[in-house]
């Protein structure tokens, strides 16, 4: 029986190590997170392409993922790319970043979006649409450049908000980004721009 139990701890202490997956490039891919049916909790996937992870949103469109920190059970995606002549962002076709609610993800409330190019009708929501919303900062550095001069607001993703979308769409806000924990004081340039996303623990 004391050899049952002592081999029972033993294997119970090995499975972690048993289901890390391998490093993608640099980057290593920390439990529970997965890049195949072989590591991992399957219900976190990730993905692994060509040396670079990736987070795949609900309609099907990989965005790079550029840190993690698995003690916060976080992870941080680039924001999609904006159109220096068009001012749609690179996901606008599929309606902006969108995760499937049956999996242990969502978005956090440390993302500040900044919303480009909108219709009227977004002056009547609680954003911040004035002369000094964060948005027209970013509207002065390369990659903001080509919303400047549109209709542009920011806002906080608190609770009250869907945790599982970013929207954007014709005939509302047509581009964002997104900064993590921002810090006005600091050069609009050196902001930390990414969405983060929080996963719940398997356990």
């Amino acid at each position: 029986m004391m050899f049952l139990v002592v081999f029972l701890l033993t294997l119970l202490s090995h499975v972690p190590a048993l289901d890390a997956c391998p490093k993608c490039g640099n980057m290593l891919v920390p439990y529970p997170l997965s890049t195949s049916d072989n590591c991992g909790n399957p219900r976190y996937r990730i993905y692994c392409n060509n040396g670079a992870l990736e987070f795949l949103s609900a309609q099907g469109l990989y965005y790079r993922i550029l840190s993690i920190n698995p003690s916060a059970y976080k992870l941080v995606i680039r924001p999609p790319l904006i159109g220096k002549d068009t001012c749609y962002s690179s996901d606008l076709a599929v309606g902006g970043l969108r995760l499937d609610e049956n999996l242990p993800f969502n978005i956090s409330v440390r993302n500040t979006v900044m919303l480009f190019n909108c219709s009227d009708n977004i002056l009547l929501s609680p954003l911040n649409c004035s002369s000094t919303s964060y948005c027209r900062q970013y509207e002065e550095i390369e990659e903001g450049s080509g919303c400047k001069g549109t209709l542009c607001c920011h806002f906080l993703k608190d609770a009250s908000m869907t945790s599982h979308r970013i929207r954007v769409r014709v005939g509302g806000c047509t581009a964002y980004t997104s900064v993590v924990d921002i810090k006005p004081v600091d050069p609009v340039d050196k902001w930390n721009y990414g969405i983060e996303l929080q996963w719940m623990p398997p356990y």
